[in-house]
């Protein structure tokens, strides 16, 4: 895993955790990152950051609109 550093201006209302789970469930968002993945960016389980993608406004279910619709025909 690679390692970065951010220079983050002091933010009295945005803890560390909170950021960790921005840009993890951004990139998971955007599919850069697995659930897994972003999960291990957050530092929580995969069921715990699953949880907790609506509270940043991500589905858990990472698929376009196309590709869920293509699957329930298939089915």
């Amino acid at each position: 895993m690679r390692t970065i550093n951010l220079r983050v201006p002091e933010m009295s209302e945005i803890d560390t955790m909170q950021l960790y789970m921005i840009l993890a469930s951004s990139l998971y968002e955007q599919g850069k990152l697995s659930l897994g993945q972003a999960a291990e960016l957050a530092n929580l389980s995969k069921r715990a950051f699953a949880e907790l993608l609506s509270s940043y406004n991500v589905s858990v279910f990472n698929y376009p609109a196309s590709d869920l619709k293509n699957e329930t025909i298939n089915v």
